[in-house]
Formats: C-alpha cells, sequence, structure tokens
C-alpha cells in the first residue's frame, strides 16, 4: 500500500517528527511504502508532490491542528488521529486505512 501521512502538533516541535518516525518505521516493516510531510515550527518539511498524493491508497493526518494546504487531499481516503497515538500505536492508525 502507498500512503501519504502529516503530522503536525501546536509546537510543531518534538512531538510531530516522534509521530513521522514511528509512521514510517512501522508502515516499512508491514511493506508499506510511506512518505510523511511536517507541519510545525519550520513550516512545511518533505512537502508532498501533488503525484505523491494522487498515487497514495491512503492519508493518514497524525496532527492536533489543522493541517495547511488541506485541500490537496480532496477525493483521497483520510485518516485522522491524534498525535499521540501516532507515536503509542503507529500499527493500529495504519490499520484504520484498511
Amino acid at each position: 500500500m502507498k500512503i501519504v501521512a502529516v503530522t503536525a502538533c501546536p509546537t510543531g516541535i518534538a512531538h510531530t517528527y516522534m509521530a513521522a518516525e514511528k509512521l514510517e518505521k512501522t508502515a516499512k516493516s508491514l511493506g508499506h511504502q510511506i512518505k510523511v510531510e511536517t507541519q510545525g515550527a519550520m513550516g512545511i518539511e518533505n512537502e508532498l508532490s501533488a503525484s505523491e498524493i494522487k498515487e497514495a491508497d491512503g492519508v493518514i493526518f497524525a496532527v492536533d491542528i489543522e493541517v495547511e494546504q488541506r485541500e490537496r487531499f480532496a477525493g483521497k481516503k483520510v485518516v485522522q488521529v491524534p498525535v499521540q497515538l501516532a507515536i503509542k500505536d503507529p500499527k493500529s492508525v495504519l490499520a484504520k486505512l484498511g
């Protein structure tokens, strides 16, 4: 499965990157392809391209704030969870995509 994700927390520092790392490691261990965009204190980093979003089978928003440029994901299956869930139980988050 090809997955794209966005992680973001109010301060946009530690938890944003911790969630991204957990999702990446877990997805890869399950045989999925994943790219994670982070949104936080440094702005948007590792920005997802239009083609990456288009080719994705699903989208994960592990966020505690509003996703910037959310309209890019229109028409995609989106699972939204709190950042802490992505950090503590990334496998369950990925399972929500089906």
